[in-house]
């Protein structure tokens, strides 16, 4: 690109909106503007003795070559239940685009086949995974994935025009450069812009002829809590001759349980920080106030055994009977459970209802979509085609891109009707039946989520039906950005890693401990010596770490 300094490369960057919708304007011999004003002249002779037309910024990429190709997509995901090429959506796409795609997903356990994949030096074409994982450092610093802004700038252009200029920012790394971008991300202008839409993962959720066969009871405090889930125990012992589960959480993981962490800490509205400084949020009087209101329910009977052993196949099985009375879960989880339910008698379903609070009984602060999104694409430095794979992460990401894998191909999963493009009545209402099915025979609606953009595809979203439309509704207004407080964590590793992981280790092993504790007594004897253990370990260090990080994300992101 001429000059090929580093501040160059970061104004490319942030620039890149703005200047790819100038280009043509812009006399500057410095960058691709004089060749590209060249391409928008009527055609002289001159031009014709330029041996290829360099890529446009304009023009979609992929539209150049068609020609068939397959690229391998490893996704770290060992639930991931589709192929592509199977439904008429992704058959569409590769007819269009030529590309077409070999899913390689890990049989057991992600991080294993992950890290096998990184020690081998060898990775597939494609990679996603959650941002969060350990691996996406491990990549980057192991030279094993390609920089997605240098792949752009020599062969497709277009990915500057489509991509978000915040969002490369947010993932630039120290070389300057980016390797991966998010599905599912809001920066803080997409807040400004679409955020009284946002709804939020997180629920407290019921089990509507239970909750209303004892009295709507307000279950915001201790107290009110603890009654509800004896009330529902002692009125319905049994669900379809099996024992009930009064209360529903995440699975307990090696490294903890989100609802025991950062749902009940979101639900008590405990802050992420106090006057610039990160807040250690597990050790607020609310907090220990609640784990000991748990601890009580186990004392009465009120945690089943089930809880804490269950993984995600058990729960699921156990939603779709309906067996558990309340539940602090992500509601896209059990989606599919939920609309199982809602076919069979659509008042034995789960509705939302507000959970534990605070002493104040101030409303819940709900996590809404970040700037890290969910997961992160990466181009593997093996891919066997760079210009093809850029150009195709290029297509997904646009909105055409977008619109082919959301409402999928016209005429099959979609028509315009009353002039507006959605979804045929026949493949919304499978979508709700049974998604799995859907998936298979339409394949639209994000069966392949990897660079889902909900902020472009709202625009074809289809009215949220019951049962799910409640749930969302209730996270309206309470969600939250909290982009500032994604990426503080150290890499795996490191001196700070390798204390943090300890500290994981340490909560999953003395949550059940806590919940299970004879008396309030016990409960005091082991949180002390969690907390201290905690200290002992080196928290301080984690904690300066992270109080790093979060002051850079913040002018990231233009909050100082």
């Amino acid at each position: 690109m001429g000059m090929n300094s580093k501040s160059k490369k970061m104004m490319m960057l942030l620039m890149a909106a703005i200047m790819v919708f100038s280009l043509a304007a812009c006399s500057g011999g410095k960058n691709n503007a004089s060749k590209e004003s060249a391409n928008n002249k009527p055609a002289n002779s001159a031009e014709t003795s330029e041996p290829a037309t360099p890529p446009s910024a304009d023009e979609p990429g992929w539209k150049s070559d068609t020609s068939p190709i397959t690229f391998d997509w490893y996704l770290n995901f060992a639930w991931f239940p589709n192929k592509w090429g199977v439904d008429p959506t992704s058959q569409y796409v590769t007819k269009k685009t030529g590309v077409d795609i070999n899913f390689i997903v890990p049989a057991g356990n992600e991080n294993e086949k992950l890290n096998t994949l990184i020690a081998s030096g060898k990775l597939p074409d494609f990679i996603t995974l959650g941002w969060y994982e350990d691996g996406v450092k491990k990549m980057i610093e192991g030279g094993l994935v390609e920089p997605l802004n240098k792949l752009a700038e020599e062969y497709d252009p277009y990915f500057f025009k489509v991509s978000d200029p915040d969002k490369l920012g947010w993932y630039t790394q120290e070389d300057g450069n980016v390797y991966g971008y998010p599905n599912s991300s809001s920066s803080p202008k997409d807040y400004e812009k679409y955020g009284d839409t946002y709804v939020s993962n997180q629920t407290f959720v019921v089990r509507k002829d239970i909750y209303e066969a004892i009295g709507s009871p307000d279950m915001r405090t201790p107290e009110g809590f603890l009654n509800a889930l004896k009330a529902a125990k002692e009125k319905f012992p049994e669900i379809d001759g099996q024992p009930i589960i009064p209360l529903g959480l995440h699975e307990f993981t090696a490294t903890g349980n989100d609802s025991l962490e950062g749902y009940i800490q979101n639900f008590l509205a405990i802050p992420r920080e106090k006057d610039g400084k990160l807040y250690n949020r597990e050790t607020d009087p609310e907090y220990v106030r609640w784990l000991k209101t748990l601890r009580q329910a186990n004392q009465d009977g009120l945690l089943a055994k089930d809880i804490f052993i269950d993984k995600r196949p058990q729960m699921e099985e156990k939603i779709a009977q309906g067996r558990y009375f309340a539940m602090l879960y992500q509601r896209t989880d059990f989606a599919a459970q939920l609309g199982t339910l809602f076919q069979q008698d659509p008042n034995k379903i789960y509705i939302a209802v507000d959970g534990p609070a605070n002493t104040n009984l101030d409303a819940p602060q709900l996590n809404g979509p970040s700037i890290s999104g969910w997961t992160v694409t990466l181009i593997s430095k093996d891919v066997k085609d760079k210009a093809r794979a850029i150009k195709f992460l290029s297509y997904l990401m646009s909105e055409e891109g977008q619109k082919d894998l959301y409402l999928g191909e016209k005429g099959v999963s979609y028509d315009t009707i009353d002039g507006k493009d959605q979804f045929k009545p026949e493949a919304f209402e499978l979508m709700n039946k049974d998604r799995a099915a859907f998936d298979k025979e339409y394949g639209s609606s994000f069966t392949f989520w990897m660079m889902q953009n909900t902020n472009i595809t709202e625009q074809w979203a289809p009215k949220s039906v019951e049962p799910y439309k409640q749930l969302e509704d209730w996270t309206r207004g309470k969600t939250k950005s909290v982009s500032e407080f994604d990426l503080l964590d150290p890499l795996a590793n490191s001196e700070e890693g390798i204390i943090l992981g300890k500290i994981k280790d340490l909560r999953s092993k003395n949550l059940p401990k806590l919940l299970m504790a004879s008396s309030e007594t016990d409960f005091d004897k082991i949180w002390e010596e969690y907390i201290k253990k905690q200290e002992d370990l080196g928290l301080a260090k984690v904690q300066a770490f992270q109080q790093t990080k979060y002051e850079e994300n913040k002018k990231k992101l233009g909050m100082q």
